[in-house]
């Protein structure tokens, strides 16, 4: 369920609109005085996940209290009149990248509801792929929803539920949803994270003194200085309260697919996920992408910043020298409009530009970690030419993206992604490279320290590469998904 209706000037640069992206990040902390402040720092570490809106809940002992904004943490969270409105050792925050659920105010999360057993709030990562379906029939059941996002669905599910416990509450509504989610939600006297059981989002637990927190990645913790303590388990329910933590596993749990895409771009590089270095692993997969797709090269240039690990991995593995070709510019917001193609295509340069005093008269590796829809690939090529490269071989640390993604991840539409229309010579064509290889799927769990896919039960979830989904799509089966797009769109 991927949400159309962001407005142009809440959208990136050309660069950005052609990479997948995160749906968002969660942090929460549980016993610590300036849980808020704290909360803040985390979401900041966790800024990659989303960036169109940010909130935090928090609890003093006998109120909730909570601020939410668009735009980025720094512009929300950045003076200490908002810090000090967040009162309580205990708090929840979450970084928005909408897939579902149009970018407003009334969609950021986390949300909160006063239910019959308490006031809760909800921070969620992932997508629910039986959404859509379950609003239909709580809305013909009387439920009134406030939002367009799928995360609300969790909160009437809890408010039916027959159960007393707030925790079984939760777990109960758990149990009627599919799909990929990580979340943390907190109550008055306690602060709960979740995976589904797949475990196709990340979700790690830390402590800081005697306060626990659950976080999106590991780079949130070293932030605030925490130490990670592990993840959390697929279909784990970890409640943390004035007693300490506690670990549930109520949900069956399938052998774990991990999204294979976190380590490739998502997670920060300096993040451990899954009990590997990110950055460690993107060079591994740079490695392995030299020793399948070699090629006769002067100099090896990362796309950057996504595709640094991988190009220093190919550079080391083939021995052609390592280069910092193009330079990325750091300071660019996401608000830029662009009125006319001659405008729009100057902005390209806004982000990225060629550094032609190492790029000319060279034969060229451009490394990139994926090709979604091919305008940036095209884009960069054309760019590292008119800088006066002889060549240009591009070299994709990832399979071909031939499917779109249901479990959190802004992808497009299936006709749009260039991977799916094109084989790979055509491919080339488009980008207008001398040559185009990708890192094979076998080579690619190679880099991740398999011996290869396991047909019969792959290790990760790479549905975005292979078509092969591992929860099932009930919403976009059923066409239900389609009514909540024309519904955020008219919101």
């Amino acid at each position: 369920m991927t949400d159309r209706s962001a407005p142009q000037e809440l959208r990136s640069t050309p660069f950005d609109d052609d990479k997948l992206h995160e749906e968002c990040g969660v942090f929460g902390i549980y016993g610590h005085p300036e849980a808020a402040a704290l909360v803040a720092l985390g979401l900041h570490a966790l800024q990659h996940r989303g960036q169109e809106a940010a909130g935090i809940v928090s609890h003093d002992g006998r109120h909730f209290h909570s601020h939410k904004g668009m735009g980025k943490v720094g512009d929300n969270f950045s003076t200490e009149e908002v810090i000090k409105s967040l009162q309580g050792n205990a708090a929840v925050g979450h970084n928005r990248y909408a897939t579902t659920g149009g970018t407003v105010l009334r969609n950021v999360q986390p949300i909160f509801a006063d239910l019959a057993n308490g006031g809760l709030a909800v921070a969620h990562n992932g997508n629910l792929t039986n959404a859509s379906t379950l609003r239909r029939r709580l809305v013909l059941e009387g439920s009134i929803f406030q939002s367009t996002m799928d995360t609300e669905v969790i909160i009437h599910l809890i408010a039916n539920s027959k159960k007393t416990r707030i925790v079984d509450c939760l777990v109960d509504a758990m149990s009627k949803i599919s799909g990929a989610y990580s979340l943390v939600a907190l109550t008055s006297k306690k602060l709960i994270g979740m995976r589904d059981p797949y475990g196709v989002r990340p979700l790690v637990l830390g402590k800081l003194d005697n306060a626990y927190i659950l976080s999106s990645e590991s780079c949130a913790l070293d932030i605030i200085g925490a130490e990670f303590i592990r993840d959390v388990s697929p279909g784990e329910v970890v409640v943390i309260d004035e007693g300490g933590i506690s670990s549930h596993f109520p949900f069956s749990t399938p052998p774990k697919r991990f999204c294979i895409f976190e380590h490739i771009y998502f997670a920060r590089p300096d993040s451990v996920v899954e009990g590997r270095s990110v950055y460690e692993v993107r060079k591994s997969i740079g490695s392995e992408l030299a020793r399948e797709n070699p090629v006769d090269a002067d100099l090896v240039i990362p796309v950057p910043d996504s595709g640094t690990p991988a190009a220093i991995g190919y550079a080391q593995e083939s021995g052609i020298p390592f280069d910092l070709g193009i330079i990325r510019n750091h300071y660019v917001g996401r608000t830029f409009i662009e009125p006319t193609d001659q405008i729009r295509h100057l902005g390209v340069k806004l982000k990225h530009n060629a550094n032609r005093n190492i790029i000319d008269g060279k034969r060229v590796v451009l490394v990139d970690d994926s090709i979604v829809r091919g305008t940036t690939s095209t884009k960069i090529v054309q760019m590292v030419r008119e800088a006066g490269a002889r060549e240009v071989h591009m070299r994709i640390a990832s399979p071909p993206t031939t499917h779109s993604c249901f479990y959190g991840v802004d992808t497009p539409s299936r006709n749009k992604l260039l991977a799916a229309q094109y084989d790979l010579a055509e491919m080339c064509a488009f980008i207008g490279a001398d040559s185009l290889s990708f890192i094979s799927l076998d080579g690619l769990y190679r880099a991740m320290g398999e011996n290869g896919r396991n047909a019969k039960q792959p290790q990760y979830c790479d549905a975005c590469f292979t078509g092969d989904y591992p929860i099932e799509l009930t919403d976009h089966e059923t066409g239900a998904e389609r009514e909540l797009t024309l519904l955020a769109e008219r919101f």
